[in-house]
């Protein structure tokens, strides 16, 4: 699985602010943008500089791919998909992005970043419908029950699962079951309650040209 290796602060401060790339490390004093609040290099020291409008949807481009952890070619594939989608092409690319396995897992609260996630499912860890899939972009649908392994429920990283699930705030379509361990989808993702990490319409305009 082909992934993309460079530094997680570096990305951080490349987008000018945090995109929680390290779990609980960007939370604390230790995360980078606390530290070296400018660009990496010789010269970031200089700070971020006025962008052109092509320069804007790029850097919206860089900042959701990096987000999501993904490569070039897969991130335009979803552009693709979303812009044959019916309706809005913004939204359909928000809900191919969100519905994605991992992300899914570290939406609800179960992981604090999505590397985590995509490791425990890349060990097997994860099932979905009790069916083993090792797939980290997997794509779910509505109706899709998301449960940890039992085997699995032992393990270090799911020590006081429960009382940390109660201080994360879950998206309104999905539903997480702290007792079972399980995370049900209930619905699509809405733009409208997106929480703004990105704005879709200007990677839909930077593909666009």
């Amino acid at each position: 699985m082909a992934r993309n290796l460079d530094a997680k602060c570096k990305k951080c401060r490349r987008e000018g602010q945090k995109l929680f790339l390290k779990g609980e490390r960007c939370s604390s004093p230790k995360c980078a943008m606390v530290k070296k609040n400018f660009p990496p290099g010789a010269h970031g020291s200089k700070g971020y500089g006025r962008l052109t409008d092509y320069g804007i949807q790029l850097r919206e481009k860089q900042k959701a791919k990096r987000i999501y952890q993904l490569l070039e070619k897969q991130f335009k594939n979803y552009f693709f998909k979303a812009n044959k989608a019916k309706g809005n092409t913004e939204e359909a690319l928000l809900q191919l992005l969100e519905m994605r396995l991992d992300n899914v897992i570290y939406r609800a609260g179960f992981t604090q970043s999505r590397s985590t996630a995509r490791q425990l499912i890349s060990h097997t860890h994860i099932r979905v419908n009790d069916q083993k899939v090792n797939i980290p972009s997997y794509q779910l649908k509505i109706g899709d029950i998301i449960s940890i392994k039992d085997k699995s429920k032992e393990i270090k990283i799911f020590n006081n699962l429960k009382d940390r699930l109660k201080k994360v705030e879950k998206p309104s379509w999905l539903s997480v079951d702290a007792d079972k361990f399980e995370i049900k989808i209930t619905d699509k993702p809405k733009l409208e309650e997106s929480k703004g990490e990105f704005d879709p319409k200007l990677i839909i305009e930077f593909y666009s040209k």
